[in-house]
């Protein structure tokens, strides 16, 4: 198939969510023999070349505000991706969608991934999410189908607008390895931090996380690697702590990101808004013991795989008890490497994009083969660098039950 990807900041990855999605999903794609471009920003874009592991590049301008950045890149790469004779076009953020009828007037088909529930963000004002509420409705009929990335999401739209779609969660690799020589530059040592990442904005809730990482007396510093492009006010008011245990390392990507994914002590996960959050499925993927804020999308991705806090205070506690006993690290590291394996591993999620975006092309595919099904190197799974135990998940029901009632309070 010949497959255009819109609506991302581009690749490389170089912020994001959907950019790193975009550039596992369109790298493993490229290798399967499909044809795919991504279209990226050129304010985002950190390379000259056409092609990047095989995906084509096109890099557009756009207006560098945060109420137009996203939508005029994706009308002028909706403008340029009707020229070009594509199979179908995924397009990225239900805010995207009024653009999605277009390519269907020339007979290319369109597929959004509406990722979460963007209006409630508290960096929109009133006409922002009234914005993103019309996106949701359009999403419903301008393209040519849906995909969600949570049970909650797919839910949503169907308790709201009765729109069916299909849901498929965010990926992650899943290794640990012992990386110390990349965390020298940033002061650190394997297992002696505590980590955070997110987009540093309000409703992800990092000073949230600050003002329960300073109850707790501990030497391991509190890491906290993002930003954000329009929170210049948000991110000075956590920087202005008085605690110095606490490290900002800004946006980290690739390697270095790898590195201190899979050599933190903890990680801590605070976000409260969207569907499945990439940063969480990542951490559990790099076997960390993963302490999650209560919501219906985080519990979802979770399971019984991580420890699950509802208050600044209830943080402080849960970091208190895993700070004094390292077992319940190493069982959690365990439950949350063998949950993403068996559930977000990127190879399966990529197997539901392409029989996903063949069936909406009309183009014959194979159905997916759920991953644990696979064989592999002679018949068993290919190893991992860091040994998991199985573990029952007769959680599943439950947690599933959870989100459906949880759907219903998102109106």
């Amino acid at each position: 198939m010949k497959i255009a990807i819109l609506g991302t900041r581009g690749i490389p990855a170089n912020y994001g969510g959907f950019e790193t999605f975009a550039e596992q999903l369109s790298t493993r794609l490229v290798a399967r023999r499909h044809e795919v471009t991504v279209y990226g920003r050129k304010h985002y874009s950190t390379t000259n070349a056409r092609f990047h592991c095989g995906v084509e590049l096109v890099i557009l301008p756009t207006i560098r505000h945060k109420y137009f950045d996203t939508v005029v890149h994706t009308f002028l790469s909706v403008m340029h991706a009707v020229t070009r004779r594509y199979d179908i076009i995924l397009i990225c953020n239900a805010a995207n969608s009024i653009f999605a009828f277009a390519p269907r007037l020339v007979g290319v088909p369109t597929l959004v991934n509406v990722d979460g529930l963007e209006r409630k963000r508290k960096k929109w004002n009133w006409l922002g999410r009234k914005y993103y509420l019309l996106s949701e409705w359009l999403s419903t009929f301008l393209p040519s189908a849906i995909v969600t990335d949570a049970q909650v999401i797919q839910d949503y739209y169907a308790t709201r607008y009765g729109k069916d779609s299909a849901m498929i969660a965010y990926g992650a690799e899943v290794a640990r390895r012992a990386a110390p020589e990349r965390l020298l530059h940033y002061g650190l040592r394997p297992n002696r931090y505590i980590l955070y990442v997110s987009r540093l904005e309000p409703e992800n809730n990092a000073h949230l996380v600050i003002q329960a990482y300073e109850k707790v007396a501990t030497d391991l510093p509190l890491v906290i690697v993002g930003g954000a492009p329009y929170a210049e006010e948000y991110i000075a008011q956590l920087k202005s702590t008085k605690d110095r245990r606490i490290k900002f390392l800004g946006f980290v990507f690739g390697e270095d990101y790898r590195a201190l994914q899979q050599n933190a002590y903890c990680y801590v996960h605070a976000t409260e808004v969207g569907g499945t959050h990439p940063a969480l499925i990542e951490a559990m993927g790099a076997g960390n013991c993963a302490l999650t804020l209560d919501t219906p999308e985080n519990l979802e991705v979770i399971g019984d795989a991580g420890i699950i806090y509802d208050s600044a205070e209830g943080l402080a506690e849960e970091l208190k008890h895993v700070l004094a006993d390292p077992l319940i690290i190493k069982e959690y590291r365990h439950r949350a490497m063998a949950r993403v394996m068996k559930l977000y591993n990127w190879e399966q999620i990529t197997d539901q994009y392409e029989w996903l975006l063949s069936r909406v092309a009309g183009v014959e595919a194979r159905a997916p083969v759920p991953l644990l099904a696979r064989e592999v190197k002679g018949g068993e799974l290919e190893p991992l660098t860091y040994p998991f135990a199985a573990f029952a998940e007769d959680e599943v029901t439950e947690v599933r039950q959870k989100v459906r009632r949880a759907a219903k309070t998102l109106r």
